[in-house]
């Protein structure tokens, strides 16, 4: 589960969230010819719902203390349900892996221009000019 940033709020889980939702997906084009593979995908609305409800993060003020382990995990994934099964039991249809995709590709650019936003403001207050 991840936990809400105090600088960018929910957008820093959700661009690494949205990141490995990527590369599940790109994982399932992939795979779109190989024999008994299973669809995944990441479910953003479960991984967010502790975003907000979790305490702060424990800060870390010597390299060797022990960081947040929530951050550092990978978020779960199910496996998609197809709406036409195949007959080698791959369950990865193409076009809803290319429109899953160009939705999750929107949905990180989206949180990266947010953060890019953020820091340009939080740039324009450093320098005041």
């Amino acid at each position: 589960m991840a936990q809400s940033d105090p600088l960018f709020g929910a957008a820093a889980p959700a661009l690494k969230v949205h990141g490995q939702r990527l590369g599940v997906i790109a994982g399932n084009i992939a795979n779109a010819d190989t024999p008994g593979f299973k669809a995944r995908d990441v479910n953003f609305k479960d991984v967010l719902k502790g975003v907000g409800d979790s305490p702060l993060p424990m800060a870390r003020s010597h390299a060797g203390h022990v960081g947040d382990a929530t951050m550092t995990q990978a978020a779960p994934t199910q496996w998609r349900i197809p709406t036409q099964p195949s007959a080698d039991g791959n369950t990865v249809e193409t076009p809803v892996e290319q429109a899953a995709y160009a939705d999750a590709l929107m949905r990180y650019q989206a949180a990266l221009r947010f953060i890019d936003g953020r820091m340009a403001s939080l740039n324009l207050a450093i320098r005041g000019s």
